[in-house]
């Protein structure tokens, strides 16, 4: 039988669906190809590793056969079916139209990606093209048939792959050409196990696809939020519950690795851990929009993942709530759009960052506050973290970007401190927990004098990145949103506008701070980025704050529109490119677009 030359290259990062089990998650281009899944975890190795390399490294393709040597077709159209995470995909073809729906069941028992193809008209010659690789890539595993089914096997792994339609193997690639005619459905299924294990039961695609779209919907009932960009916070809220690693309730950032931040360059990151930061801004998103047990379980990961040793708090932790992260290169991978090294772990877990103590004691304040039960050791923790912040604000550290460069006086770090005192005295007022209350009201202003005097550059009204530098930093954007100074201070509106004119991009999207090119800059790095879409949703906050409110719905809904088809967003905007740049979804982009929609919404900023 001859075999077409497969011919597959990786997609736009916007060219990406996502669909996930809340344990791992998968990538799916618009041609209908698999180019990212790693099995059974988030942050196990990849067996599908295309993405950051071409189709040697991994891939699954299904969809309607094409011309040897051609690219596959992408899509007619493509969308999540209802507020599900369940993607539907139909090509339109001379023959005949087709779709193919693709989901993982949220998991009871081993990981399932289940594909359905189903005949729309006409009858439609259908192709499945399944390579799979393990360890990122680099493993070709032992394929063979047992008991009818075809299993991949190398080390601990085994990928059982489950069809009614014929197969057949060839070029190290297993096959399947079939057509499909009206009202035809033809289900493929992968699913992992340890390989010293028995073989995974049967895959029951139907029964899956219904069980997975009831409990979508039943989850997105539980939203408190009914206004007017309700589309773009559902959509966000489902993409921040994929990112949940369900059986500990550790958030991952982003379900990639190393996708480039430049095109080409080397700000390339491992984002599959759980940063403590963006994990408690998700949990304030979730608290305001009505996700209390989802809210109530990444406590539960915090206490766990801390324990007993807040001296000693990391920035980000293993999704279990493992420490090592250690930092590696993947040399045999040449990295999405040549960009390189591929890395996987990450070296910055044992950076200081400051400013994380402040988030965490936000997130549990904001826990407290929307009632959330009691756990006497949330308040103990947070009492611990207090004291150790009490010793060490007055040093320098690597701030909230992680710079790679010397240690610095960040500002954002030193009002992210105040934020945790702050926090935790009003813990202590509301009867709650007990602590020296005189003595850390006179830290908090400290701190706060502190940083009004060495952080504020009189000559241009403005605060700067950090002590003695004229750099601007988009983080202190969040000044008056953690109420550090209000809103209508001329300090806050001299930082806003200054950010406005010296980190905005020319499509008007604001950038973390200014890059140098070839050169290293204040991070450490050589190379440009993109504009940080947080930090371009964090100005649409601040302008609606100080009154502004028509230009922060204008902002806010042009970022909008930067969004895929599927209303999924990556970590940064290229503006040069057009394109998105970065890890994939990218949780930090998706909690400010549902944060700025509630508050556009609380003050009537929109428009129809």
């Amino acid at each position: 039988m001859a075999v077409r030359l497969e011919l597959h290259v990786a997609g736009r990062i916007e060219d990406y669906a996502l669909i996930g089990d809340m344990q791992t998650a998968a990538l799916v281009c618009r041609d209908g190809t698999v180019d990212w899944l790693c099995l059974p975890r988030f942050d196990s190795h990849a067996i599908f590793a295309g993405l950051l390399g071409t189709e040697e490294h991994g891939f699954w393709r299904l969809g309607p056969e094409h011309a040897e040597g051609a690219e596959p077709p992408a899509a007619t159209r493509r969308a999540y079916r209802g507020d599900s995470l369940i993607l539907e995909s139909e090509w339109d073809t001379p023959r005949g139209t087709v779709r193919v729906t693709d989901f993982m069941p949220p998991r009871d028992g081993a990981p399932q990606l289940i594909r359905i193809v189903e005949g729309v008209s006409g009858r439609v010659p259908m192709r499945s093209a399944l390579r799979m690789r393990f360890s990122y890539g680099r493993v070709v595993p032992w394929v063979h048939r047992h008991e009818g089914r075809t299993v991949a096997v190398a080390g601990p792994d085994s990928v059982w792959f489950d069809t009614s339609a014929e197969t057949y193997g060839e070029s190290l690639t297993t096959y399947s050409d079939f057509t499909v005619a009206p009202g035809e459905r033809i289900a493929f299924t992968v699913s992992w196990e340890p390989s010293h294990k028995q073989p995974p039961p049967l895959a029951e695609p139907e029964q899956s696809l219904e069980a997975t779209e009831e409990f979508w919907r039943e989850w997105v009932e539980h939203c408190t939020y009914h206004g007017p960009y309700r589309e773009a916070v559902i959509r966000s809220l489902i993409t921040l519950k994929a990112l949940t690693y369900a059986p500990t309730g550790g958030i991952v950032a982003a379900p990639t690795t190393s996708l480039p931040e430049d095109i080409g360059g080397v700000r390339n990151w491992d984002y599959r851990y759980t940063w403590l930061r963006d994990a408690a801004i998700t949990l304030s998103s979730l608290l305001r929009t009505g996700y209390r047990e989802e809210a109530r379980a990444w406590r539960e990961w915090l206490l766990r993942a801390v324990a007993g040793d807040p001296e000693n708090l990391q920035i980000m932790y293993g999704i279990a709530g493992e420490r090592e992260l250690g930092e590696a290169e993947l040399d045999w991978l040449p990295g999405y759009e040549g960009s390189t090294p591929v890395r996987v772990g990450n070296g910055a877990a044992h950076q200081l960052q400051l400013d994380v103590y402040g988030e965490v004691t936000e997130a549990l304040h904001l826990a407290h506050m929307t009632g959330l039960a009691r756990n006497d050791y949330a308040s103990v923790l947070q009492l611990k973290l207090i004291r150790y912040l009490e010793d060490h604000w007055q040093e320098p550290d690597e701030g909230i970007w992680e710079v790679r460069g010397p240690r610095r006086h960040f500002v954002h770090s030193k009002v992210m401190a105040w934020v945790a005192v702050d926090r935790t005295i009003k813990l202590i007022e509301s009867g709650d927990a007990d602590g020296p209350l005189e003595r850390w009201k006179q830290l908090r202003d400290d701190i706060h004098r502190d940083v009004c005097e060495k952080g504020y550059d009189k000559e241009r009204n403005t605060f700067t990145q950090s002590y003695g530098s004229r750099e601007l930093d988009a983080s202190l954007l969040l000044i008056p949103q953690m109420g550090f100074l209000p809103p209508d201070d001329k300090r806050v509106i001299g930082t806003i506008e200054a950010i406005q004119r010296e980190l905005s991009t020319s499509d008007g999207f604001i950038l973390r701070y200014p890059t140098d090119g070839k050169d290293e800059g204040v991070d450490g790095l050589p190379g440009d980025e993109g504009a940080f879409l947080a930090c371009s949703f964090w100005m649409a906050d601040d302008l609606a704050m100080i009154g502004r409110v028509d230009e922060a719905r204008r902002l806010f809904e042009k970022l909008l529109g930067l969004r895929n088809d599927l209303g999924l967003l990556a970590e940064e905007w290229d503006s040069r490119l057009k394109r998105q740049v970065g890890n994939f979804p990218q949780a930090f982009s998706h909690v400010p677009l549902i944060d700025t929609a509630l508050r556009l919404t609380a003050s009537g900023a929109y428009g129809g």
